[in-house]
């Protein structure tokens, strides 16, 4: 019985590893005949890619002159019919030809030309028009009047059908393009990287030095003292246990910032793999060293004001640097290789790096606002004796008119002296703010420290002393103090 090898004819094969190949055909032969059939199908479709846009060229250069012809016409100038303009341009066309054409034609044979080309379509319309005029049996006078009609009809027909054929071409090749791209091949790998160019292109210097990192588990120590504001009462307190403080602006010094190409690069949107690499492509000043880092910082800082669509965006570019930069040499193109060819195994393992490194990224956002919260230097009113009671002595309102001292002690104080130092205590009470003035007639030492707390350290220092130096602030003994950080 004959064997039936028509199975066979479906045969695809992927790649050189699971081809399973007839007993009769050794492998290598058919790994041969696949990757045949593969460059002979690519070079097919560059070489439509072209001839598509060559179409599209020449013909969006003879639109707007079958245009114009058409619409000349249907209103022919005052001093001359539309049949006699026709006839003029055939003539012009026919004996002054102009030698420009399309890229890669020969100028010297009328046919390559645009007016060649021209001059062909009007001999067709002329012909095809004088036609329907033998058909229709018209008389003398009326001959001339419908064939300037029929000839504007017949280039209106050109007009429209040459229009709908550069939007037919530009679909298709628009469809070419994108298939063209699923398949990244080693030209369009070195494009944009290739060190053979003449002249050579610079390599693009890094956007900052590499900053060596810091010891694990190394910490910087800083003391906080306590401002008293009474020297004599602070003089037998102790200084505050050393806490840990890290230093915002040496963390910040040296951190690279984007650059206008990496600023337009950390745009694209997540997960379009294809304009990523056109991008890096086309702009090698987005692929140096600390470019991850700058997108990075980038991120941080979108995050901490809300922005989290561009901070996911930032994110996830730096790791398409960071990848291609594992990858060594020709980790661009082996990188984006997989990632447009849509490799699931890749895909996966990017994007779950990607979530987990904007997870990590924004916890940490969070983390160091609350302890920039909990750091912020305060002023604070705190009694160095536990058994003093802190009060305020806020006046009702400015002294009166007639001022009378009563009681013991008044004995030999000036009525004007006492007038002037109330005053004073009622303007500096009047120039606080009206959640001070609140909290003072509370007469609650923690709404005015809840107060104090909110506002600049210089502010609240300039308050306290106010308070104290107009009388407010009332104490029986010396030991008030202001902290820090409590």
């Amino acid at each position: 019985m004959p064997l039936n090898y028509s199975k066979w004819d479906q045969l695809e094969l992927s790649d050189d590893s699971d081809i399973e190949g007839h007993p009769n055909v050794d492998k290598k032969s058919l790994i041969r005949w696949k990757q045949r059939d593969i460059h002979e199908k690519r070079e097919m479709r560059k070489h439509k890619i072209q001839t598509l846009k060559a179409q599209i060229a020449c013909n969006k250069v003879l639109l707007p002159r079958i245009t114009e012809i058409e619409e000349t016409l249907k209103n022919p100038p005052s001093d001359m019919t539309a049949p006699a303009y026709f006839s003029q341009l055939v003539e012009k066309l026919r004996t002054n030809p102009s030698r420009d054409c399309p890229p890669g034609n020969d100028p010297n044979k009328l046919e390559h030309t645009y007016d060649g080309m021209l001059l062909s379509l009007l001999t067709m319309v002329s012909e095809k028009s004088k036609e329907k005029l033998k058909e229709g049996h018209y008389a003398g006078e009326d001959i001339a009047q419908k064939l300037a009609k029929e000839l504007a009809a017949e280039m209106g027909t050109h007009v429209k059908q040459l229009g709908e054929t550069i939007e037919r071409d530009q679909k298709e090749l628009e469809e070419e393009e994108r298939e063209q791209k699923k398949h990244i091949t080693m030209d369009d790998l070195h494009d944009g990287f290739e060190s053979k160019y003449v002249p050579p292109i610079p390599a693009p210097a890094p956007l900052a030095p590499v900053k060596p990192e810091k010891a694990k588990g190394k910490k910087k120590e800083t003391t906080t003292t306590i401002e008293v504001l009474n020297p004599k009462a602070g003089e037998s307190s102790t200084s505050a246990p050393a806490q840990e403080e890290t230093s915002d602006n040496e963390d910040e010094e040296g951190l690279p910032e984007l650059t206008p190409s990496l600023e337009a690069f950390s745009k694209i949107a997540v997960g379009d793999y294809e304009k990523s690499f056109e991008f890096i492509q086309k702009h090698r000043d987005v692929y140096v060293p600390g470019a991850a880092d700058a997108l990075l910082v980038a991120a941080f800082t979108a995050q901490g004001d809300g922005k989290t669509k561009y901070a996911r965006q930032c994110v996830h570019q730096s790791l398409l640097i960071q990848y291609c930069e594992k990858l060594g040499r020709d980790g661009v193109g082996l990188f984006f290789k997989k990632m447009v060819s849509g490799d699931k195994r890749a895909l996966k393992v990017f994007v779950d790096d990607f979530e987990k490194t904007y997870e990590h990224l924004a916890n940490r956002v969070k983390v160091t606002k609350e302890e920039q919260n909990q750091a912020r230097e305060q002023i604070q009113l705190v009694a160095e004796n536990p058994d003093t009671i802190i009060s305020f002595n806020v006046p009702e309102g400015p002294p009166p008119e007639t001022l009378v001292l009563e009681g013991p002690g008044t004995e030999g104080m000036d009525v004007e002296e006492v007038r002037k130092a109330l005053q004073f205590r009622w303007d500096v009470f009047e120039s606080f703010a009206p959640e001070m003035k609140e909290a003072l007639k509370s007469n609650k030492l923690e709404a005015v420290n809840k107060v104090l707390g909110e506002m600049d350290v210089a502010e609240a220092e300039a308050l306290v002393g106010s308070l104290d130096m107009a009388g407010i602030l009332n104490f029986a003994e010396g030991g008030i103090r202001d902290e820090t950080g409590q």
